[in-house]
């Protein structure tokens, strides 16, 4: 039966017309275009842990699924032991108390939190405070919403983080909602105690909720372990964190997230999930909370792989004259474009001519371009064989 000229069916809602492009297809497929021509191309520009999941949770994970109670459906808000298992590690880490019931959201991965808290919080045409450069779901989760984004620019003059000084007040005073990533994707860059009493002086007087983006909080280089948002006094007065095992944990195919924080607004994420999910599968449960309370070896060792990788990768930017700060946490590096380049057309160049994929920075905001990002997901040989290709092409001094 031929479909009605003119019919509805499969006309998209407003809101999905106005969801951003996604960036990074475009960027997978260039590289897959390159690798289906036979070419050795080495990826640096994507966010995927390359390490498998420790053996131990994995384990945990094998005996878990054949308990018959986890075949059947969980607790809405998640199974009480998980909720335990992450207030007590926000105990032992950063010295912060949680109320598992009351402060401890379960989810489907951090990125589903951070799309869902502008649906919790936002109504069209509400103001958003967005990191530019920054994750770019931020924005889809603003634009599902139907509110507006108010950009507050990183630069490498303010160490990456935003200056709420040179935030209008007119806008400060519209916002109810503002997103922070530290450690920092793309830039690496850190928090510090002083920054975060800073903005929790902020949100409390503009009244404002912040959302902190704590992904890659476990990684931390160079002896400095990484602070968590809710150990600064109020913060959860003023806002939640958002924590994720797959970057701790090299567990990001297992989907498996927290946020953590304001009791409304933890009430809020349960009440939305509610009616979309019936919480994780229970052996994802057990085996997360195996994560969470074994010993923290392997958190430890995977941090120390990172930062042994970006010493590899910087040694051999300084033999190509390739000038850059070295990221204090996450596992990101995020490097300027030599002169003459924008961030599109010199990682359009280094795939085309030397086979490594660096996602370009304008692709996380307008405030990334004179950037690309790379990732230090490839072994030590690998990343010192990307660096040495690119210096082949003589593009620095």
């Amino acid at each position: 039966m031929d479909v009605i000229k003119g019919s509805r069916i499969g006309e998209p809602a407003e809101r999905m017309k106005g969801l951003p492009t996604q960036f990074f297809a475009n960027l997978v497929r260039k590289a897959n275009t390159q690798v289906d021509k036979g070419r050795d191309v080495i990826n640096l520009g994507q966010g995927n842990p390359d390490q498998p999941t420790p053996a131990h949770i994995v384990a945990s994970m094998q005996e878990a699924s054949s308990n018959p109670l986890y075949h059947r459906y969980p607790p809405f808000s998640g199974f009480a032991f998980l909720k335990e298992a992450i207030a007590n590690r926000y105990q032992e880490d950063y010295g912060v108390e949680l109320d598992p019931e009351k402060e401890v959201a379960i989810l489907f991965g951090g990125k589903t939190g951070l799309i869902e808290i502008s649906q919790c919080l936002l109504n069209p045409g509400d103001t958003c405070l967005v990191p530019d450069p920054g994750y770019p779901d931020y924005w889809s989760g603003v634009a599902l919403a139907g509110a507006k984004m108010s950009l507050m620019p990183l630069t490498a003059d303010n160490a990456f983080l935003p200056d709420y000084s040179a935030i209008s007040p007119a806008v400060a005073g519209e916002a109810k909602l503002m997103f922070l990533n530290y450690p920092n994707n793309p830039t690496g860059a850190v928090a510090g105690p002083e920054f975060y009493k800073e903005t929790v002086a902020f949100a409390a007087k503009h009244d404002i909720a912040v959302a902190s983006d704590f992904a890659y909080g476990a990684l931390g280089f160079d002896g400095q372990r990484p602070i968590s948002f809710l150990q600064t006094p109020g913060a959860k007065e003023v806002g939640v964190e958002f924590y994720t095992l797959s970057k701790s944990y090299n567990m990001a195919g297992w989907r498996v997230g927290f946020a953590l924080g304001n009791e409304k607004i933890i009430s809020l994420i349960n009440l939305m999930q509610d009616h979309y999910y019936c919480s994780l599968f229970g052996g994802i449960q057990e085996a997360a909370a195996t994560a969470l309370n074994a010993p923290q070896d392997c958190v430890r060792e995977l941090n120390a792989t990172y930062q042994s990788r970006r010493d590899v990768l910087f040694a051999e930017l300084d033999k190509i004259g390739w000038q850059a700060n070295r990221p204090s946490g996450s596992f990101f590096c995020w490097l300027p474009v030599p002169g003459g380049y924008t961030s599109s057309s010199f990682a359009d160049l280094l795939l085309e001519k030397a086979d490594v994929v660096v996602a370009p920075g304008v692709g996380f905001g307008t405030h990334g371009e004179g950037y690309v990002r790379l990732g230090l997901l490839t072994s030590e040989e690998r990343l010192a064989e990307a660096v040495q290709r690119i210096g082949r092409l003589n593009l620095f001094g």
